[in-house]
Protein backbone atom coordinates (compact mmCIF):
# COMPACT_ATOMS: atom_id res chain seq x y z
CA UNK A 1 0.00 0.00 0.00
CA UNK A 2 1.26 2.81 -0.82
CA UNK A 3 1.62 6.24 1.85
CA UNK A 4 -0.39 9.36 1.04
CA UNK A 5 0.47 12.04 2.89
CA UNK A 6 -2.04 13.93 5.13
CA UNK A 7 -3.24 17.41 3.44
CA UNK A 8 -1.60 20.29 4.84
CA UNK A 9 -3.90 22.47 7.49
CA UNK A 10 -3.98 25.81 8.27
CA UNK A 11 -3.08 25.90 11.82
CA UNK A 12 -4.74 28.99 12.07
CA UNK A 13 -8.29 28.18 10.61
CA UNK A 14 -9.04 24.59 11.45
CA UNK A 15 -7.52 24.12 15.52
CA UNK A 16 -7.53 25.46 18.46
CA UNK A 17 -5.38 25.17 21.47
CA UNK A 18 -6.99 23.79 24.69
CA UNK A 19 -4.31 24.36 27.63
CA UNK A 20 -2.85 21.94 29.50
CA UNK A 21 -3.73 23.02 32.68
CA UNK A 22 -6.99 22.06 31.94
CA UNK A 23 -6.67 19.06 33.15
CA UNK A 24 -5.36 19.89 36.80
CA UNK A 25 -8.73 21.04 37.46
CA UNK A 26 -10.48 17.74 37.75
CA UNK A 27 -13.35 19.26 35.58
CA UNK A 28 -16.68 16.94 34.48
CA UNK A 29 -16.46 15.91 31.44
CA UNK A 30 -18.99 17.24 30.23
CA UNK A 31 -18.01 20.75 31.50
CA UNK A 32 -14.54 20.18 29.34
CA UNK A 33 -16.50 19.12 26.27
CA UNK A 34 -18.25 22.65 26.57
CA UNK A 35 -15.04 24.28 27.54
CA UNK A 36 -13.41 22.90 24.27
CA UNK A 37 -16.52 23.70 22.28
CA UNK A 38 -16.68 27.49 23.38
CA UNK A 39 -12.51 27.49 22.44
CA UNK A 40 -13.53 26.40 19.17
CA UNK A 41 -15.73 29.34 18.57
CA UNK A 42 -13.96 32.01 20.21
CA UNK A 43 -12.85 35.08 18.03
CA UNK A 44 -9.18 34.81 18.88
CA UNK A 45 -8.42 38.56 19.52
CA UNK A 46 -11.51 39.58 21.64
CA UNK A 47 -11.56 36.09 23.65
CA UNK A 48 -15.65 36.31 22.80
CA UNK A 49 -18.28 34.13 21.14
CA UNK A 50 -21.77 33.99 21.64
CA UNK A 51 -23.16 30.31 20.62
CA UNK A 52 -26.73 29.94 21.92
CA UNK A 53 -27.17 26.91 24.44
CA UNK A 54 -28.56 24.66 21.63
CA UNK A 55 -25.82 25.25 19.13
CA UNK A 56 -23.58 24.23 21.79
CA UNK A 57 -25.56 21.04 22.29
CA UNK A 58 -25.61 19.75 19.06
CA UNK A 59 -21.80 20.23 18.78
CA UNK A 60 -21.36 18.06 22.02
CA UNK A 61 -24.50 15.58 22.34
CA UNK A 62 -26.35 17.54 24.69
CA UNK A 63 -29.69 19.07 25.83
CA UNK A 64 -30.05 22.76 26.23
CA UNK A 65 -30.08 22.45 30.14
CA UNK A 66 -27.28 20.16 30.33
CA UNK A 67 -25.59 22.69 28.27
CA UNK A 68 -26.14 25.29 30.80
CA UNK A 69 -25.29 23.69 34.12
CA UNK A 70 -22.10 22.75 32.72
CA UNK A 71 -21.99 26.88 31.57
CA UNK A 72 -22.19 27.06 35.15
CA UNK A 73 -19.78 25.42 36.31
CA UNK A 74 -17.30 27.11 34.25
CA UNK A 75 -18.27 30.40 35.49
CA UNK A 76 -17.92 29.02 39.31
CA UNK A 77 -13.96 27.34 38.36
CA UNK A 78 -13.84 31.01 36.47
CA UNK A 79 -13.05 29.99 33.19
CA UNK A 80 -15.21 31.68 31.41
CA UNK A 81 -17.76 34.47 32.65
CA UNK A 82 -21.00 35.50 30.51
CA UNK A 83 -23.16 38.38 29.70
CA UNK A 84 -26.58 38.77 28.75
CA UNK A 85 -27.33 40.35 25.40
CA UNK A 86 -30.38 41.21 23.55
CA UNK A 87 -31.58 41.58 20.17
CA UNK A 88 -33.93 43.90 18.41
CA UNK A 89 -36.82 42.02 15.99
CA UNK A 90 -38.40 43.68 13.02
CA UNK A 91 -41.20 44.71 14.84
CA UNK A 92 -38.98 46.71 17.35
CA UNK A 93 -39.61 44.38 20.18
CA UNK A 94 -36.61 43.78 22.51
CA UNK A 95 -35.37 39.99 23.11
CA UNK A 96 -32.90 38.38 25.28
CA UNK A 97 -30.37 37.23 22.67
CA UNK A 98 -27.34 34.68 23.60
CA UNK A 99 -25.02 34.81 26.24
CA UNK A 100 -22.26 36.60 25.54
CA UNK A 101 -19.07 34.46 26.68
CA UNK A 102 -15.68 35.61 27.46
CA UNK A 103 -12.70 32.93 28.24
CA UNK A 104 -11.29 33.87 31.01
CA UNK A 105 -7.15 33.56 31.29
CA UNK A 106 -6.48 29.36 32.62
CA UNK A 107 -4.33 31.47 35.53
CA UNK A 108 -7.54 32.74 37.06
CA UNK A 109 -8.86 29.23 37.39
CA UNK A 110 -5.55 27.58 38.39
CA UNK A 111 -5.12 30.32 41.27
CA UNK A 112 -8.83 29.53 42.46
CA UNK A 113 -8.25 25.65 42.14
CA UNK A 114 -5.15 25.70 44.11
CA UNK A 115 -6.61 28.54 47.06
CA UNK A 116 -9.39 25.86 47.22
CA UNK A 117 -7.01 22.82 47.64
CA UNK A 118 -5.01 24.77 50.18
CA UNK A 119 -8.63 25.82 52.33
CA UNK A 120 -9.04 21.59 52.18
CA UNK A 121 -6.34 21.00 53.43
CA UNK A 122 -6.24 23.60 56.36
CA UNK A 123 -9.59 22.31 57.58
CA UNK A 124 -8.32 18.96 57.22
CA UNK A 125 -5.22 19.84 59.73
CA UNK A 126 -7.48 21.49 61.90
CA UNK A 127 -9.44 18.42 62.34
CA UNK A 128 -6.69 16.18 62.78
CA UNK A 129 -5.50 18.80 66.08
CA UNK A 130 -8.56 18.82 67.48
CA UNK A 131 -8.95 14.67 67.15
CA UNK A 132 -5.48 14.64 68.39
CA UNK A 133 -6.57 17.33 71.52
CA UNK A 134 -9.99 15.44 72.23
CA UNK A 135 -7.93 12.23 72.10
CA UNK A 136 -5.04 13.73 74.81
CA UNK A 137 -7.78 14.84 76.91
CA UNK A 138 -9.93 11.55 76.51
CA UNK A 139 -6.55 9.75 77.91
CA UNK A 140 -5.59 11.83 80.83
CA UNK A 141 -9.40 11.53 81.80
CA UNK A 142 -8.98 7.90 81.66
CA UNK A 143 -5.91 7.66 83.55
CA UNK A 144 -7.20 9.57 86.52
Amino acid sequence: MKYTPRPKHDPVKNYFQLPNEIFLLGLSPGALAVYSYLLCCENRKTYQCWPSYKTIGKAVRMSANTVRKYVCELEERQLISTENTSVTTKAGLKRNGNLLYTICPIQLALDQFYEQQMAQMDVAAERQRVAQALALRSDSAHSA
